[in-house]
């Protein structure tokens, strides 16, 4: 749904305030935080309220995200949000040189393996030692669903788009692992979400 430039999403309103939860004991007390696959820009708004002491850098591969983050940062009238900025991030090296944590959010199981694995190497090329990585979203454990209505889901993910769906917890561990990521501190989210924080080693 659209508003001018503006475009909602509805599961932001549901997951925003649980994520903040988790992002209180997981951001660094100051510094830029990057948002990957901002989307509408609606998480980054919020979350720029709430953390009146960070700066967040959104960014967005999709022009029409770009364009709703910006008006979303018009609208709010947010002063610690930058200028959304393109990235891809299976083109390296990003146009991002550092950042003190990144944010990315329902974004690994609706783009192809080759994004996640671009994710976590661009990742660890702009993190100091000790930053937060944190991902959101439905996962697969072990190589099941954690839940029939992420089965489904799966499914319908697939049936949109081949290269699309639930991604194995453990693969995206071992990929995060292998550029020098620690392991994952996992925490059950609403709807079966899952909030998962890598630490930059």
């Amino acid at each position: 749904m659209m508003t001018g430039l503006r475009q909602y999403a509805p599961a932001t309103l549901r997951n925003r305030d649980p994520i903040l939860g988790i992002l209180r004991d997981v951001l660094p007390a100051k510094g830029c935080i990057l948002e990957i696959a901002s989307g509408s820009g609606e998480h980054v708004v919020h979350f720029a309220r709430n953390f009146p002491e960070l700066v967040f850098q959104p960014s967005d591969r999709e022009p029409e995200a770009l364009e709703s983050i910006a008006a979303w940062v018009e609208a709010t009238r947010v002063t610690n949000v930058l200028a959304p900025t393109a990235l891809d991030v299976s083109q390296s090296p990003w146009p991002i040189a550092a950042a003190d944590g990144i944010l990315c959010i329902n974004m690994v199981h609706i783009s192809p393996w080759e994004a996640t694995l671009g994710l976590v190497r661009g990742a660890a090329a702009i993190l100091p030692s000790t930053a937060p990585f944190y991902l959101y979203g439905p996962y697969k454990r072990e190589g099941f669903a954690t839940a029939p209505s992420n089965q489904a889901f799966d499914k319908s993910l697939r049936d949109r788009n081949s290269t699309w769906g639930l991604r194995d917890l453990e693969a995206v561990a071992a990929a995060a692992r292998s550029v020098g990521f620690s392991g994952p501190t996992i925490a059950e989210m609403p709807a079966n979400n899952l909030s998962v924080v890598f630490r930059r080693i």
